[in-house]
């Protein structure tokens, strides 16, 4: 497996249209390998940033993360600019190497990292902010070793052409509907362009043999490495405020934990 060196090691990338599950698949991998003894890094790349929650961090503790990309003083001391203000000159390669260390919020057996979004118009712009979650982001994949689950956005924005010979897997999480078919295409298509080669998908939200078909001939010759039933505990599990792995019924863990053995052994 590229860019492993050793199981421990494995980058996760999980894509898919906003609501599909994402968040309940990377938190439920992360909590999984820190289970097994694994030194879990989540990095939560969407800006929706749901993924504390289904870490089971607790709304209060929630309230006090504060994400990276409105971290200003750090921002200002690593690119050397002002946010927020335009024509500035500052560094394209700031150093980032202690970033996930000082801010990581550890849950679990997990540490959290949440990127957050840049706060004006095109997020693609080359502004500090931007410039410095590009730089993390390729310090976490290219240069930590430490299993990394990232809970990506709708695309793959956080990725660029050098950083995805770093990613192992590209999971894209679907459920039984056209538009998120549609958006798990357009990620294949974009990671292609960028170099990924690795692709699997997750059928999330399965409530019947008619949901689980459309998905399967949806992606037929294409790897389909697990079926997730829609579950009340998962949605009470979110309702309450807790992991998503606490009080899964064992029907349903075992199916997160199918989905884990896959990519290990691949």
């Amino acid at each position: 497996m590229p860019g492993t060196g050793e199981a421990g090691f494995m980058k996760i990338a999980i894509s898919g249209k906003g609501g599909v599950g994402k968040s309940t698949l990377a938190a439920a991998l992360s909590l999984l390998l820190a289970r097994k003894g694994r030194q879990v890094l989540a990095v939560d790349a969407d800006p929706d940033s749901n993924l504390a929650a289904s870490l089971g961090v607790s709304a209060s503790d929630r309230k006090t993360i504060v994400p990276i990309a409105r971290q200003v003083a750090l921002i200002e001391e690593r690119t050397g600019a002002k946010v927020s203000q335009f024509g500035q000159v500052f560094k394209i390669n700031p150093d980032v190497s202690d970033v996930a260390d000082m801010f990581a919020w550890r849950h679990n057996g997990v540490a959290l990292l949440v990127l957050g979004a840049v706060q004006r118009g095109g997020g693609g712009c080359a502004c500090p902010e931007n410039v410095l979650l590009k730089a993390l982001v390729t310090e976490l994949v290219l240069r930590r070793n430490e299993a990394l689950v990232m809970d990506m956005e709708a695309g793959i924005e956080h990725l660029g052409r050098g950083t995805t010979r770093g990613v192992d897997v590209m999971l894209v999480v679907v459920e039984p509907g056209q538009r998120s078919i549609d958006t798990a295409r357009r990620v294949f298509e974009l990671g292609g362009q960028l170099g990924l080669r690795r692709f699997r998908v997750v059928a999330n939200k399965i409530a019947t043999p008619a949901d689980e078909a459309f998905v399967r001939a949806a992606f037929a010759g294409e790897e389909l490495i697990g079926v997730i039933p829609y579950s009340e505990a998962l949605r009470g599990a979110d309702r309450d405020g807790r992991s998503v792995l606490d009080g899964l019924p064992p029907d349903i863990l075992g199916r997160f934990e199918a989905i884990l053995k896959n990519i290990e052994q691949e």
